[in-house]
């Protein structure tokens, strides 16, 4: 049986090494990607590494039936093969994602009665910080040795990019000066600062990100160099950012993954977590593109928070929705989302289609204005933390996707999500001031979507959330769909005097029709928020803006939305100071002349 329990877990592991090598491969061309300007190939390399998982796992399941008997679980043997597997990951360098393909592997192939710490790692038995303690994945540069100046010259001299800087030195001048005048630290101890950099660059649409912290003593604090391409053969550094709330912005939830290299994933997280140490690890390992680690490390904390804690699941607040049944447990910032049986007559979607929508999400470019989720099957939730009241309203809405056994009710298929304030819920309580505010951001939020493409379908209050920083996200998927699929329309003038009393429209409708002038009818009906709408952005009610939109996505014109404050950017001689957002066309094809669009980021 040893022998057996071997080679199985050696299979295993090499089905990890295979995936894992396939994942860094086409992470690595996003650095060529990046300096040829190539910004489609960079969003399709990202899209396409999100399925490579699934596929590393059933090819790796196949080869196992192929060469072992695995039609029954034989639990004496794959105890061992656990064990076998464990010791194969003693000098590893990516421990913990090994540990979440075997337990891929295993609960793919076997019932869900076996899941549990004698044949998965339920617990994981990998010491992370030892792991980043043996991996020094980070440069470290020392501003007494020159100066700060000489300092953040090193730095960007360090990545021996292809494409030389614009100017080198003026960048280096304006990285040091942004650090004297934003650091935290006492400027007179300036020769006491360390600087750590991770050896590898951060690739996300149109920008690398040089990822460091500024070190005194045992304090730190973010060092993030954004760098941007020219596209006339320079690179520039586009700012520094150096608080923590800036590089939580960076890594949101609401952003698209990054290509990195990261040869000891664990030593990355790490120091990620150092200078962002209210992110959850689950939000650091999906930020770099490990979205299945991250699923683990969500749900072993999600069960270590059960066992901590001891109040009720219930319905989550806001309008019930259409397509999806959303519950929550109050002292958890997530909400747990579960697609309805049935559908009220207005919503024309299938479970599959609202499936592909969800997904279609994860693969796309969310500029940090759609949140992402996490996609579970057989969740095992404890029943006795069920009130009868959401247990009925669950039992009533989605009750082919519930099962109890004993003490605990299973979920077949459900999203988390991260739980935000409903939009209008928050408007119900919102000064003027405030309304404000979060009016103006809901309409930078429906433009820099159409800079990407999508259309979010529903535009209602209810379908947008507002995190604790008063920024709007869209998270409900169910009519999202591409700009370039619709045909936005202005309605036509009435033929007669009574077509306006009908209760049906006197034109036509097709399926992609969208009347923007109808917008303000739907979205509220307190005419001081209409006023206050058209007032900031009176373009989203004009068709003729939404076709301009179109016609700029359709020509490769891209939108740069930066994950920082406009004021905090270096100005170029190039760039209008007024325009925080600019669209370039991808050079892939015909080259439009530059447009230039007013969007905060």
């Amino acid at each position: 049986m040893h022998d057996l329990a071997q080679q199985i877990a050696r299979s295993i592991l090499t089905g990890f090494e295979r995936h894992f090598s396939f994942f860094q491969e086409i992470t690595s061309v996003a650095r060529e990607r990046f300096e040829a300007a190539e910004w489609e190939a960079v969003r399709m390399a990202a899209a396409t590494r999100i399925s490579f998982y699934d596929k590393r796992v059933r090819e790796t399941i196949g080869k196992l039936k192929k060469s072992f008997d695995m039609e029954t679980l034989d639990e004496a043997l794959w105890e061992s093969v656990k064990t076998a597997y464990t010791d194969l990951l003693m000098r590893h360098s990516r421990p913990e994602l090994a540990e979440t393909f075997y337990n891929s592997v295993f609960c793919r192939t076997f019932e869900r009665k076996y899941f549990n710490n004698k044949n998965i790692f339920v617990e994981s038995v990998v010491d992370r910080a030892a792991l980043a303690e043996r991996y020094r994945g980070f440069m470290s540069f020392h501003p007494r040795d020159g100066g700060l100046q000489s300092c953040a010259w090193e730095i960007l001299s360090a990545f021996y990019f292809n494409v030389p800087y614009e100017d080198i030195d003026r960048d280096a001048e304006r990285i040091a000066q942004a650090l004297m005048d934003r650091s935290p630290f006492a400027q007179r101890q300036i020769k006491h600062w360390r600087i750590d950099v991770l050896e590898f660059p951060f690739f996300r649409n149109k920008a690398a990100y040089l990822i460091g912290r500024v070190v005194q003593g045992d304090d730190s604090h973010p060092f993030i160099i954004p760098l941007a391409n020219n596209e006339r053969g320079g690179l520039y550094a586009d700012t520094l950012l150096t608080t923590e709330e800036e590089a939580e912005t960076v890594f949101s939830f609401a952003r698209a993954y990054f290509l990195v290299k990261t040869p000891v994933p664990a030593a990355t997280v790490m120091f990620l977590q150092s200078i962002m140490p209210h992110k959850p690890l689950a939000e650091l390992y999906m930020a770099i593109g490990f979205h299945k680690q991250a699923k683990h490390d969500f749900y072993r904390d999600f069960l270590h928070h059960l066992e901590d804690t001891d109040d009720c699941f219930e319905v989550a607040p806001g309008t019930r929705g259409l397509v999806m049944a959303v519950f929550t447990l109050p002292s958890y910032p997530h909400v747990f989302k579960v697609i309805r049986d049935r559908f009220a007559p207005q919503k024309e979607v299938t479970h599959e289609l609202v499936k592909r929508r969800y997904l279609q999400v994860k693969m796309h470019d969310r500029v940090g204005r759609m949140a992402d989720t996490l996609e579970f099957i057989n969740v095992a939730f404890p029943l006795a933390r069920f009130s009868e009241a959401l247990l009925q309203e669950l039992q009533e809405a989605i009750p082919s996707q519930l099962e109890i056994e004993g003490d605990l009710l299973f979920i077949r298929h459900l999203y988390t999500e991260k739980r935000l304030i409903p939009l209008d819920v928050y408007l119900e309580s919102a000064t003027p001031e405030e309304a404000r505010a979060v009016l103006d951001d809901w309409g930078h939020a429906i433009k820099q979507l159409m800079a990407v493409n999508i259309f979010p379908g529903d535009l209602l209050f209810k379908n947008f959330g507002v995190t604790s920083s008063k920024k709007v996200v869209f998270y409900d998927y169910d009519e999202i769909c591409y700009l370039t699929e619709c045909e936005f329309r202005k309605i036509p003038p009435p033929l007669h005097p009574e077509d306006e009393l009908s209760s049906e429209p006197w034109y036509s409708v097709g399926p992609h029709d969208v009347f923007p002038e109808e917008f303000l009818t739907f979205l509220t009906t307190d005419p001081k928020l209409r006023r206050l709408l058209r007032s900031l952005h009176p373009e989203l009610f004009d068709d003729s803006y939404w076709r301009q939109r179109q016609w700029e996505v359709r020509r490769g014109v891209y939108g740069d939305v930066f994950p920082y404050a406009q004021e905090l950017r270096f100005s170029r001689p190039d760039e209008p100071d007024s325009c925080p957002v600019s669209m370039y066309s991808s050079p892939s094809r015909t080259r439009p002349q530059r447009e230039l669009v007013d969007m905060q980021s």
